[in-house]
């Protein structure tokens, strides 16, 4: 999803000799591949976006996996675009690395000062190694390289596996298929209560690009809205979005996951930037997307 927005907004932006690599092509977990790719590779630039990533459920279910496969994608990237002379590169975080009960809006400065949400600690702990491993090239080696900690993206190609998906394409795919289905109500995950910042991942993209063309003083930068929303009015914006008649309901015996997660993107918003697709129109956009991609997208 992530990856594929950014080249999208690369190219609408007239860059041509973008080189992209998919997984079946390329396994980043394996050292001498990916050093065998920088080998061949004329490289200027590196936007680390490959991650294994989930909701709650697959993050607390294949917690090994998680930790394992992100760690061992970002050393290598990050090691070899050392090696191969890369100076710039935009490392891909995510608002996870903030503490559990982190004060609120969650500015960079706050990581590492509590301890994290458990369902989702080992994807956690491997973006925070990779936003250190950035700043120790840096402090070292003197390379550019720069850390980016999206807030919860959604948008085309997203995952809406119920069993690995996020909450938002969790969302859809539950109201549409009860739509289809016919079923009076339809039940969402936790007690509702639990707020969350959404960002279309075409704005990301928009502020990658942004930041590529600039020179920021800071070498890591929250991204997000700047509006959160209950888990609750979620689900009855995408049931109002979908045109869904049914019930929208919550079973609180599935855990919530964090209470709160609000970015402070303001060191961001200071240097220009600002998101530019509204939730509303943003989850219009992905369930079209959805509509004509179901085949592919469950």
């Amino acid at each position: 999803m992530v990856g594929s927005a950014i080249e999208r907004r690369l190219r609408a932006a007239g860059y041509r000799n973008i080189l992209t690599q998919s997984r079946r092509e390329l396994d980043l977990t394996r050292q001498q591949d990916v050093e065998s790719w920088f080998d061949r590779s004329r490289v200027d630039l590196v936007i680390l976006a490959a991650a294994r990533v989930g909701g709650i459920h697959a993050n607390n279910t294949y917690r090994a996996e998680f930790i394992y496969q992100n760690l061992m994608i970002q050393a290598n990237v990050i090691h070899n675009a050392y090696t191969h002379g890369v100076k710039h590169l935009i490392f891909l975080g995510s608002s996870c690395i903030y503490p559990r009960d982190c004060r609120q809006p969650m500015r960079e400065e706050y990581l590492l000062t509590g301890a994290l949400e458990t369902t989702n600690e080992p994807y956690a702990v491997a973006k925070i190694a990779g936003l250190k491993m950035c700043e120790a090239y840096n402090d070292q080696y003197g390379t550019r390289y720069l850390s980016l900690m999206p807030t919860n993206l959604y948008g085309a190609n997203d995952n809406f596996d119920l069993q690995t998906s996020h909450v938002l394409p969790a969302v859809i795919r539950k109201i549409h298929d009860a739509k289809v289905s016919g079923q009076k109500s339809v039940s969402l995950w936790g007690t509702g209560r639990p707020l969350r910042e959404f960002l279309h991942v075409d704005d990301l993209a928009d502020a990658c690009l942004y930041i590529i063309e600039r020179e920021p003083a800071r070498n890591i930068l929250n991204v997000g809205s700047g509006e959160e929303i209950s888990i609750q009015d979620l689900g009855n914006l995408v049931a109002d979005t979908l045109n869904y008649q049914g019930s929208v309901i919550f079973d609180p015996s599935m855990p919530d996951g964090t209470p709160r997660k609000l970015l402070d993107s303001g060191r961001l918003f200071e240097m220009g930037w600002r998101p530019k697709i509204s939730l509303r129109e943003g989850v219009k956009q992905t369930y079209n997307w959805y509509l004509d991609h179901s085949n592919e997208a469950a």
